[in-house]
């Protein structure tokens, strides 16, 4: 069977200002041209039963918002996280900054506020965007004591995650980063993530938008239990973006071994 190889498979956009008006900086970039190129961490394919509509999505790595090139002063303040998912025509930024609700202005001035979810079409913010994502070879582990001595083997282990309602299946496919694995009892257990996570009650025009971050953790193929990153009270004043919100899903589980 092929799965995903992970560490050679990249998402790469380019703003190119003298081809189009920035969208999506909050500040004057200090060079007219940059191609971003950054790591996918996560696929997630997304089928409407009825119509056999298929909606693909990639996560790209969690970086910080900086300028490139600069002599000093990289990082802009205030900082926040970044991290990029796209669709085939489509993207959603989310940058987290230390409070949830914070928001920037955007750059030229005048262009309105940028918000920690901006989305819209990949033909109107950037002058190209590739999604290469480089498949390999790999087995379906079928046992325990094959996902056990796989980890202990130090091979390299994707997980297939998927979840099915009434209307869509949807199949998200991931490195698993860290791995727990008990020869005695022939026990594993997955503990990763970020991960996409989809929201199964909108509607497919809807489903880019919606999509949140998790992180999973399961130790069987029938269930998986998920953290998603949700806006958190900490005190009477302020919330913070926080992997908080767990939930136990019925689903399946299949962890691969890389060749």
């Amino acid at each position: 069977m092929t799965t995903i190889d992970f560490a050679g498979s990249f998402l790469t956009f380019r703003i190119d200002t003298n081809a189009k008006p920035p969208q999506t900086a909050s500040h004057k970039p200090p060079y007219t041209l940059n191609n971003a190129r950054i790591q996918i961490e996560c696929r997630l394919k997304v089928t409407e039963k009825a119509t056999q509509q298929v909606q693909s999505f990639v996560l790209g790595a969690n970086c910080k918002t900086e300028r490139v090139g600069v002599a000093r002063d990289i990082w802009t303040e205030p900082n926040a996280d970044f991290i990029p998912i796209f669709s085939d025509d489509g993207f959603l930024n989310l940058k987290t900054y230390a409070q949830a609700g914070e928001g920037v202005e955007l750059y030229p001035p005048g262009s309105g506020t940028q918000s920690e979810r901006q989305s819209g079409l990949i033909a109107d913010a950037f002058d190209d965007v590739r999604i290469d994502v480089v498949e390999t070879e790999g087995t379906h582990l079928e046992t325990q004591s094959d996902i056990v001595q796989a980890t202990l083997n130090n091979t390299r282990l994707n997980a297939v995650t998927t979840i099915e309602n009434d209307r869509y299946e949807a199949s998200i496919e991931y490195p698993v980063r860290t791995m727990n694995a008990n020869e005695r009892d022939n026990i594993y257990q997955t503990d990763t993530g970020p991960v996409l996570f989809p929201d199964l009650t909108c509607e497919p025009d809807d489903m880019l938008t919606q999509l949140e971050l998790a992180f999973t953790a399961f130790n069987v193929r029938e269930w998986i239990e998920v953290l998603v990153r949700v806006p958190t009270r900490i005190n009477d004043d302020v919330d913070v973006y926080h992997f908080s919100k767990s939930l136990r899903l019925d689903v399946t589980n299949d962890v691969i071994a890389l060749h």
